[in-house]
């Protein structure tokens, strides 16, 4: 009988116990799972490409921040670790980087500073290199310990002298509005830009991998250190996500650093908490010191035409003084389409090739519709002496032998071409009130916003070597007219 009652009590604790482990399981589980919510987890903080997630409603003022909606079914436990180990992944190659430049910089600034010691004591007679390195083997590797504290010290203090020189927590005395530098403002999803560069877009997202993540990096840099306080007064119980951030403002000092100021969402409707970083410049790094010889680097300008035979007249002029007299290492190849005004055309060369002793000059002429890609693609590829540095220009343009050198020393065969950009002018009777106004074209080559733009847009005007120019397949010679 107690036999029985025993075994009885056993089997209904045991049952209990079976009950109970179920139930913390169960609880465990309800909380380390993520959370169903429209919070996007930290590793999407910015968007990446082919992602779905948080978008933000239209802005307002310069930041234009909006609320957060949800942008599909949340991912698994799984899917989330995956995707903060990538996070965590790039911040850490991130990191590496900065590092790595950091100490290429203090390795170029101690021997900037060892070379200028080494001048002053020879200067004031003291003990040489070799003498002090003598004397600092005896005490072996603690001198050099020494010497790798000094220089990280140094280092540390001059990049709290860029925060300090920054207009970060004082302001600076400015000459005028125009010295005022502008902040841009992002938010999760968008950049909210002044200088629009060639998207003209007034907010975009982030295009420039680099701009992602600097600026994924700073708002992972917030979300920790709201998240891991230091001092009391900075504890929370609040734990802060990419959500809570509204919206934050940057701007670049180029000879000092960029500034980032944060904005969160704080404990109380009304309560907010702001970051403020500095990401200062280190110091300037020589990349390379080399010789350019552009003495036996002829340029073969090519010039696709059609009629206009004043505004050619006015080309030659200009190329007689700059590319004959001045530079004297430059071929001109002329594409003509047609007949008509062929022959003022080949006159206009051969008074040229007279009167200047000039012979290196080439005129083809093909009878077609006129096509400025097919001309440069014909003149490109009729030159039979080797890989030689060509110019595609139009006969309304008007250069120095200046620009005939920039043409060389940017342009490297299989590593670099050159696309100048260019300032066009607006017609110069509106601009001087009429013709009988209007200056020498030497006086008209002012750089103002009243007497033209720079035309950023156009990619027509390009040096480039011919073996590239034929490795990349040329220009497309089924656009017809100016295309190319």
């Amino acid at each position: 009988m107690l036999r029985r009652g025993l075994l009885s009590w056993v089997s209904r604790v045991g049952g209990v116990l079976v009950l109970l482990c179920c139930s913390l399981s169960l609880l465990y589980v309800m909380t380390c799972s993520p959370p169903l919510s429209a919070d996007p987890p930290l590793s999407l903080a910015l968007p990446r490409s082919g992602s779905s997630h948080a978008s933000l409603g239209p802005g307002t003022g310069r930041g234009g921040a909006g609320h957060a909606q949800s942008g599909g079914p949340p991912g698994s436990y799984q899917v989330l670790l995956q995707e903060r180990e990538e996070q965590h992944g790039l911040h850490i190659s991130s990191l590496k980087k900065q590092i790595s430049q950091l100490k290429e910089a203090l390795q170029e600034s101690s021997q900037q500073l060892k070379g200028v010691q080494e001048s002053l004591k020879r200067a004031s007679g003291g003990p040489s290199e070799g003498q002090e390195a003598g004397a600092g083997s005896q005490g072996g590797f603690p001198g050099e310990n020494q010497g790798a504290k000094s220089q990280q010290a140094d280092l540390q203090d001059f990049l709290r002298s860029q925060a300090a020189k920054a207009e970060v927590s004082v302001g600076v005395r400015l000459p005028s509005e125009y010295a005022v530098l502008p902040f841009e403002s992002f938010t999760l999803q968008k950049v909210y830009q002044l200088e629009t560069g060639l998207t003209r877009h007034p907010e975009e997202k982030p295009v420039r991998r680099d701009k992602r993540e600097a600026l994924g990096e700073v708002l992972e840099t917030a979300l920790h250190s709201l998240n891991t306080p230091t001092g009391e007064t900075e504890r929370t119980s609040k734990v802060y996500t990419p959500s809570d951030f509204i919206e934050g403002i940057t701007r670049t000092e180029k000879d000092k650093g960029t500034l980032y100021e944060l904005t969160f969402r704080g404990e109380a409707a009304q309560e907010f908490r702001r970051l403020v970083f500095f990401r200062p410049f280190g110091p300037l790094m020589k990349v390379s010191n080399e010789q350019v010889d552009t003495s036996n680097v002829p340029i073969n300008i090519i010039v696709p035409l059609s009629k206009r035979t004043d505004k050619f007249k006015h080309f030659m002029t200009n190329f007689r003084e700059v590319c004959v007299r001045q530079d004297g290492r430059v071929h001109l190849t002329v594409v003509y389409f047609g007949t008509e005004q062929m022959s003022e055309v080949r006159s206009t060369l051969e008074n040229t090739s007279r009167e200047a002793n000039f012979k290196n000059f080439t005129l083809l002429q093909l009878d077609e519709e006129f096509s400025r890609g097919r001309g440069l693609d014909v003149g490109a590829r009729a030159w039979k002496g080797g890989n030689v540095l060509l110019f595609f220009c139009d006969v309304d343009i008007y250069f120095t032998a200046d620009f005939l050198n920039s043409c060389r020393l940017n342009t490297q065969p299989g590593r670099k071409v050159f696309y100048p950009v260019l300032f066009s002018q607006y017609n110069p009777t509106l601009i001087y009130g009429g013709p009988e106004h209007i200056p020498p074209v030497e006086q008209q080559l002012a750089i103002k916003k009243d007497t033209g733009f720079w035309r950023d847009f156009g990619f027509g005007m390009t040096c480039q070597y011919r073996s590239d120019f034929i490795n990349i397949g040329g220009f497309d010679i089924d656009i017809k007219g100016w295309g190319g």
